[in-house]
């Protein structure tokens, strides 16, 4: 072998190894690796669960049932070992209550198997029952030092008494001395319940490897609400990482997700109310699904596919929060009290109130307004209303200057008519915009002048429109002829499905929406008299216009009436306003002072000079288009 087929080969082995250096993953990807193959781990177990679980149920409920007891027994000891006892027993319920909530604990799988909100009822005057029964389940896998998969869902639990009222333990017998125990306390006047898993002596009873219990939860979300697509779209599976952002599942369809970060909480959140589930040491990577359902008083159902760590020695429990309750801003914000920012819940993000800027505006804003004037007002119509008018004084400024921005452009009306007349024709659009912008330029007027205020306005409107669906406190709040400010205030109804018309408008008619919408076409039609300039307009704009009101019939008739009350009452003040102004300014007065600013010296700004531009641009365009043609 010569030198240069080595120079060769050192070559070639420099450039592999410098790949592999450079391409190697890095420890952010080798863990996210290791997340995903613990997933697709964790997913097949859960399979090998189901089945040897319908395999041992099918043996427990069936096989044995036709024995004399002493042979079932023997049986059950030889099949199941340490957990033959707890095969077979009564599916009794322990209830453990405070003054917010009412829980039932099922000896079988020892899970919550019922919770109701004892301060809240649905539409329709019942108890709000946040599940009962199958709607809801929570299992864990537990995997026997006989390589044994079984379910806690098919084991009987044995409720234990305690020295605390408060404080239920569900016992778990693995024989003597060994014991799983669900232990759950609730606290006066507190919808948070501890939950702790604790084993007393299970090494020899679970296999040796456990370091975590794999878990699935499942819940049907009942309909509380009236209108069950509305709440509808209010209803998601919330999710946070362990220090970080919150995050959901869509709304609108069905959808299911892998999530690779260790979770702080997982919640199944209705329009107002939320079961949330929240790890102390966080949930291992995870599985979502959510399914559209919207039938025989479900509105969506939930699943998540989990694992939790788990002290086989029994040193440490693993330490579980249960929040069972409604969807209240001030509530779901006092559990961060007192905490460090990177240890807190954030559990008030359940509460849509917008991104970004629109949500500042609601926390920072809207809802110490809201809650101030809750204090000493009970009518929360009245609330709304005064809420109405302190927007608008503070707006008032932006829209008195939009108003003079409209004033100026309509009192020079003749003289940009005039300027058409000079230049008529599509041929001459350049010609005529140009000399209609320095007409505005010389006269101190701007086009844009009006859009900026209304701009300005649109994050306080953006963020009213997400904060009163949200507002809890507007629930079964009644005003005028609306016994409910959270959803709409039927005047008109009818059974019968209508296509198209039913699933978008609804089966009923909206009266403080259809006063908003009435509203909504006088101030149109006003405004656009009022804001004619007399320049051309596009073809069929006039006609858009007035589409806008109804379209907003069309998608705010199924909207809360708190919601579509406020939108009246806001435009209905906007239309008083503009006529104060209409009959307050003096235009000749205005038409004057732009006159008299024609003949000051005028410093063209940035804006101007950059719009001139492209208007002399774009004629010199046009001419060479014409030219061509003449040639032609």
């Amino acid at each position: 072998m010569d030198k240069n087929t080595l120079i060769g080969f050192l070559l070639i082995g420099i450039v592999l190894f410098a790949f592999s250096w450079f391409n190697k993953p890095t420890p952010e990807q080798l863990e996210a690796q290791r997340r995903y193959q613990d997933s697709i781990a964790q997913i097949e177990l859960t399979k090998q669960a189901e089945l040897q679980r319908e395999d041992s149920k099918s043996t427990a409920d069936n096989s044995f049932d036709s024995l004399p007891d002493s042979a079932r027994d023997a049986r059950l000891k030889s099949s199941f070992g340490v957990f033959a006892e707890a095969m077979t027993g009564t599916d009794d319920v322990t209830v453990l209550a405070n003054d917010l909530i009412e829980l039932h604990i099922s000896n079988k799988g020892g899970r919550i198997s019922y919770a109701r909100l004892k301060d809240y009822t649905t539409y329709d005057d019942k108890p709000v029952i946040l599940f009962e029964g199958k709607e809801a389940s929570l299992d864990f896998t537990l995997v026997t030092a006989t390589n044994r998969v079984l379910n806690t869902a098919d084991l009987y639990f044995t409720p234990v008494k305690t020295q605390d009222p408060n404080q239920l333990v569900m016992r778990l017998n693995t024989g003597e001395g060994s014991s799983l125990d669900f232990i759950y306390t609730v606290k006066p006047d507190d919808y948070m319940v501890q939950f702790d898993i604790k084993g007393t002596g299970l090494n020899g009873v679970l296999a040796p490897s456990t370091t975590a219990l794999d878990m699935v939860w499942r819940q049907k979300i009942r309909q509380q609400e009236q209108g069950i697509k509305y709440e509808n779209r209010y209803t998601a599976l919330y999710y946070k990482f362990l220090s970080d952002d919150v995050e959901q599942l869509s709304e609108s369809k069905s959808e299911d997700k892998k999530v690779s970060g260790r979770l702080k909480w997982i919640a199944y959140k209705d329009k107002f109310f939320s079961t949330v589930m929240i790890a102390d040491e966080g949930f291992e990577s995870a599985t979502f699904d959510s399914k559209m359902v919207e039938a025989d008083g479900i509105v969506k159902e939930f699943k998540t596919t989990t694992a939790v760590p788990f002290d086989l020695r029994g040193n440490e429990a693993t330490t579980f929060r249960y929040f069972f309750g409604p969807n209240s801003y001030p509530l779901l914000k006092s559990y961060d009290k007192g905490i460090a920012s990177d240890q807190q819940l954030d559990l008030e993000r359940l509460v849509p109130l917008g991104a970004s800027v629109f949500r500042w505006v609601n926390q920072y804003f809207v809802i110490p307004m809201f809650d101030f004037l809750g204090k000493y007002i009970k009518s929360y119509g009245l609330i709304i209303l005064l809420m109405t008018i302190i927007v608008k004084l503070i707006l008032f400024p932006l829209t008195y200057k939009s108003y003079m921005s409209s004033a100026k452009m309509r009192v020079l009306r003749p003289q940009v008519e005039e300027l058409n007349a000079k230049y008529p024709g599509q041929e001459k659009a350049v010609e005529r915009q140009r000399a209609t912008m320095e007409l505005y330029s010389r006269a101190g007027a701007s086009p844009m002048a009006g859009c900026i205020p209304m701009l300005l306005q649109m994050p306080i409107l953006i963020a009213l429109f997400m904060f009163f669906p949200s507002a809890i406190e507007l629930r079964h709040q009644s005003f005028l002829w609306a016994h409910d400010l959270s959803t709409y205030d039927a005047i008109f109804s009818w059974n019968k499905y209508i296509p198209i018309i039913t699933p978008y408008f609804g089966n009923h008619i909206s009266l403080f929406c259809l006063l908003m919408t009435i509203t909504n076409v006088i101030y149109t039609k006003y405004n656009m008299e009022m804001t004619n300039t007399g320049q051309q307009q596009m073809p069929g704009m006039k006609a858009m216009m007035y589409m806008m009101p109804l379209m907003f019939l069309v998608f705010f008739n199924q909207y809360a009436s708190g919601l579509t009350y406020y939108y009246f009452i806001s435009t209905l003040i906007t239309i008083v306003q503009t006529l104060v102004f209409r009959y307050t300014i003096n235009e000749d007065k205005l038409l004057a002072k732009l006159e008299a600013n024609k003949k000051k010296p005028q410093k063209k700004s940035g804006f101007m000079k950059r719009l001139e531009e492209a208007q002399r641009m774009q004629q010199d365009q046009l001419k060479k288009q014409q030219d061509q043609k003449k040639k032609r």
